[in-house]
């Protein structure tokens, strides 16, 4: 009897049907110069005009003119690829100058571009824990799922402490022998909930415990601290963290991930990392957008003043609605729906109807039973867009005979 390959995946999409968290990417091109407006091509009707909400161009760096500038510049100059991985073709200058931006703008010595930010976490992680022999890691319950892979590829023990949980974490660390090489790994921002973490605190218990530290600044490159170089630029710790791994993709609007660290650190990565190594490097053409984008918000504070502003009015809107917007201290802005069906409905009809683009997220982005939306107003969000947003989340609200607060 031969195996029915096809019936074990329709099988498999089914339970996602069922469960109602089947995954919809909705079709949709930006327009340039005129973020967040968009054109959505969902439907029969040609491209309907809508508002994106859910957007990680935190900053609208994808559409300043420095940035699409500096991309048509490299175009014309060096053409559209790399030529190949970094050790064969694909060195080039733009790639050395943009780590030399990012080393110092996190006051390290030395840089590592990667493809992704999902790719700079696995390979980092997996890799430094196959370099230290016994490694433990130690890791936020929280982390996002490319340090998740990183930590299980790696093949070294885990401990999971409960999120930003000092106490469980020293307790963890005081579990293991003096001698035994320690890793704590965390994000600064968590981008599900907007919280952050007590990173100058988990350096001190990685001081006391002899352990190195890994900090995710995905969400937070950019968007924090004079320079944008994230939380702990805004804190003044980064000096204090072994590794700052972030992305190209959010904030600074273009594509890729990398790491900032000492030296040897680098070094050890470039030499060890598969990911890093075997993979073609990022299109200068990429590249020198970020570095415009680098360089600009090293300087400006306008495009995070005007996120932040938007964002705390957002919360503001949503909590004088009776909406059930989730604390966040960040740029974050997540209303909890706590129904993966409920979540999606909520979604289509925002598209459908009022020409609202945000996407629901369901497990296993969150728990189950923390299904939410998840908004993230820019600086070019209007007080009138989050007016009408809120006012049609109300409407929504009562027609699907959901309770808001009093």
């Amino acid at each position: 009897m031969f195996m029915d390959y096809n019936r074990i995946f329709t099988q498999a999409i089914d339970r996602l049907h069922e469960e109602g968290r089947y995954r919809v990417f909705i079709d949709i091109l930006r327009n340039k110069g005129a973020f967040p407006n968009a054109r959505c091509f969902a439907g029969h009707n040609g491209p309907k005009p809508i508002t994106v909400w859910c957007s990680n161009d935190y900053l609208a760096m994808g559409q300043h003119p420095k940035v699409v500038a500096a991309m048509e510049e490299a175009l014309h100059d060096v053409g559209a690829g790399s030529g190949g991985t970094r050790n064969i073709g694909g060195n080039t200058h733009y790639h050395v100058d943009l780590e030399a931006e990012l080393a110092d703008l996190h006051c390290k010595d030395s840089a590592l571009l990667f493809t992704s930010g999902y790719v700079s976490n696995e390979a980092t992680l997996a890799t430094l824990a196959k370099v230290l022999p016994g490694c433990v890691i130690f890791s936020d319950a929280l982390n996002h799922a490319s340090m998740i892979a990183g930590i299980r590829n790696s093949g070294c023990e885990k401990r999971v402490f409960r999120h930003n949980d000092l106490e469980h974490l020293e307790e963890l660390l005081a579990d293991v022998p003096a001698d035994t090489p320690k890793l704590i790994a965390f994000e600064s921002v968590y981008s599900m909930d907007g919280d952050v973490a007590p990173i100058d605190a988990i350096c001190d218990l990685a001081d006391k415990y002899n352990a190195l530290t890994y900090c995710d600044e995905v969400h937070a490159v950019g968007m924090y601290g004079p320079r944008g170089g994230g939380i702990t630029d805004r804190d003044g710790c980064a000096h204090r963290v072994t590794i700052i791994e972030g992305t190209l993709g959010k904030a600074f609007g273009v594509m890729g991930g990398y790491i900032a660290a000492s030296k040897m650190v680098v070094d050890v990565i470039r030499s060890y990392a598969p990911g890093f190594i075997f993979t073609t490097s990022l299109s200068p053409v990429l590249v020198a957008g970020v570095l415009a984008s680098v360089r600009h918000l090293k300087s400006s504070s306008v495009e995070r003043e005007g996120q932040q502003a938007a964002a705390a009015f957002l919360k503001s809107s949503f909590a004088q609605a009776g909406l059930p917007v989730m604390p966040s201290t960040t740029h974050i802005v997540p209303l909890m729906v706590g129904d993966p069906v409920k979540a999606k409905r909520i979604s289509d009809i925002l598209l459908a109807e009022y020409g609202v683009y945000v996407q629901p997220i369901n497990y296993p982005t969150v728990p189950r039973g923390t299904e939410r939306l998840r908004f993230t107003p820019g600086p070019a969000h209007t007080h009138a867009m989050m007016i009408e947003l809120t006012k049609a989340l109300v409407e929504i609200w009562g027609r699907l005979e959901m309770r808001l607060a009093a």
